[in-house]
């Protein structure tokens, strides 16, 4: 949603990419005129982005740094800084979800990691994890389909993945953990399909795998840390797009969006007003903006994807 995003952010001077990936975007932004900062929590995405980008960085129009957008306080060289525009785009980049050794897609063999940091891989990774801030995940997927507690299991398939046979699921993967541990995608593949059926296929496998990803990298819970923060790291006026790929994430940010432009926010029943007393700023999106047909048609992955933006006040 590279135009989208451009018609939302294009005017901005000072651009903060906080998932920058492959650098797609940043690289539309740089083309319309911002200077632009991007982070990522991957090595990997970084060292492809910057390599992307190296005419700008040489120009001193892009920076990148190793670290989350929801640990922005980690990174010396962005203290105090703010923005014009902030952009966060949701969810896993393509050179992630490609790359088998991930474990982030349900392809045979796969391994069940699914962390979105690399410290865990490589010295050199961990090294810029540790001096970053950024924390990799402590449990991949394997560890939680293997060792967590058939509760949290099902809460992770109920919450994450809208799944209404959570807790028979659940219990599916507790009764196979006991013979052997879970250790490829074809073990997790095996266990969905003895719960639903060989009708199963892969939008049910993408679902459920996008649901221990975001438990293993607690994505929900870090952008909820994270929607206030970078509010505060707005200019005047300055415009929050976020592209979100999946329910709970898109409802988060509707419903965070629509109370920050509100003039009141205390209870309904409350007699006297003791909040703010004022909206924070405005929503954009009244509804959230989709791919074109062209895209999605080339991009089957940007079918789901939903991009809002809300602009704080003077």
């Amino acid at each position: 949603m590279a135009r989208e995003v451009v018609a939302l952010l294009g005017g901005a001077h000072r651009v903060l990419d906080g998932t920058l990936g492959g650098g797609g975007h940043s690289l539309a932004l740089l083309e319309s005129g911002a200077t632009v900062t991007g982070i990522d929590r991957d090595p990997d995405a970084l060292r492809a982005a910057r390599s992307r980008l190296s005419t700008f960085e040489q120009d001193g129009r892009f920076r990148a740094f190793l670290s989350t957008f929801s640990d922005l306080d980690s990174v010396p060289a962005l203290a105090g800084a703010r923005f014009a525009g902030i952009l966060l785009d949701l969810g896993i980049s393509s050179h992630q979800f490609d790359d088998p050794e991930r474990g982030f897609s349900f392809r045979e063999g796969a391994p069940l990691d699914m962390r979105m940091g690399l410290g865990h891989r490589d010295n050199e990774g961990a090294s810029a994890d540790a001096a970053s801030g950024n924390r990799v995940a402590e449990r991949d997927a394997r560890e939680i389909l293997s060792d967590a507690p058939e509760e949290e299991i099902s809460r992770i398939l109920h919450e994450y993945g809208d799944e209404t046979m959570a807790r028979r699921m659940a219990r599916e993967i507790v009764r196979r953990r006991a013979n052997r541990p879970f250790d490829t995608s074809d073990d997790l593949v095996g266990a969905i399909r003895a719960v639903l059926g060989p009708r199963s296929g892969p939008g049910d496998f993408a679902r459920i795998f996008q649901a221990f990803r975001i438990a293993v990298n607690d994505e929900l819970g870090g952008l909820a840390r994270a929607l206030p923060a970078l509010r505060d790291r707005l200019e005047p006026e300055g415009v929050l797009a976020v592209i979100a790929y999946h329910s709970g994430e898109d409802r988060m940010v509707k419903q965070t969006f629509r109370a920050w432009s509100a003039d009141c926010i205390c209870p309904p029943r409350q007699m006297h007003c003791t909040c703010r007393g004022r909206a924070l700023g405005e929503t954009l999106t009244r509804k959230p903006a989709v791919a074109a047909a062209d895209e999605a048609a080339r991009n089957p992955r940007a079918r789901s994807a939903h991009l809002r933006a809300w602009r704080s006040g003077k």
